[in-house]
């Protein structure tokens, strides 16, 4: 059988469990399969990806290992899985970041897309804003205020870089990125929500769902060339 149609297969498998005890009320159960869909993911981006680009391959691992801290979190203490896993996650986005960062010409950004970048930047200062709102009361002002306003910044940058990346690219691999990013965002947010607002089954499933369609169009990306509109449509007509 070919390799990534199995791992993608075993990906869905651990996705449809994950489900499946969610609606049992399983909640351990559920979150333990959960943080195995990444790893799977990740081994897929290794063991089909040809052309690996380092950052994105750091980006994947650095995630997975943080998803793979629910597994051990009944034996270590919610300081240490709190820090350490938000500070991976951090890490994480700042090589996403790096990875869209690489294929972008600033000067062109700049000179070009000065309205989209004010626009982003509104957008962006009014979601951390409302994300500080429904993170405040529960935090305080501790230490994890200040991890919780890096995060939010980190991420919402990559999320903004992929946007920006695919109006200058214009191709298929800065559409799947863009996606990627947009989907992923939407299921922290999501889970943001389920953790300070209501524990709700509906948006962890939500949340997850997200999740999973996000690194399947990291993978999708991965697997593509980093090529302009123009040049793919020459590529096409040859």
């Amino acid at each position: 059988m070919d390799k990534s149609k199995f791992l993608l297969g075993v990906a869905a498998i651990v996705y449809a469990l994950y489900v499946y005890f969610q609606f049992q009320n399983e909640i351990v159960v559920s979150n333990t399969l959960r943080s195995f869909i990444l790893p799977t993911i990740t081994l897929l981006y290794f063991l089909t990806v040809k052309r690996k680009s380092l950052y994105f391959a750091l980006f994947l691992v650095i995630y997975a290992v943080s998803d793979l801290l629910m597994v051990i979190e009944p034996y270590i203490s919610n300081k240490v899985n709190y820090y350490l896993g938000n500070s991976l996650y951090i890490l994480a986005y700042t090589f996403l970041l790096l990875e869209v960062c690489k294929s972008v010409c600033v000067f062109h950004v700049v000179k070009n897309f000065k309205i989209h970048i004010i626009v982003l930047s509104i957008l962006n200062v009014y979601i951390i804003y409302v994300l500080h709102v429904i993170v405040d009361p529960r935090v305080g002002n501790t230490n994890k205020l200040y991890i919780e306003i890096v995060y939010n910044v980190v991420m919402l940058l990559a999320l903004s870089l992929a946007l920006v990346n695919y109006f200058y690219r214009d191709n298929v691999k800065s559409l799947y990125l863009f996606l990627a990013s947009m989907c992923l965002v939407f299921s922290e947010v999501i889970w943001v929500a389920y953790i300070y607002i209501s524990a709700s089954i509906f948006l962890n499933i939500l949340s997850t769902s997200l999740y999973v369609i996000a690194f399947y169009f990291f993978y999708r990306q991965s697997q593509l060339f980093n090529t302009n509109r123009s040049e793919e449509m020459s590529i096409l007509t040859h």
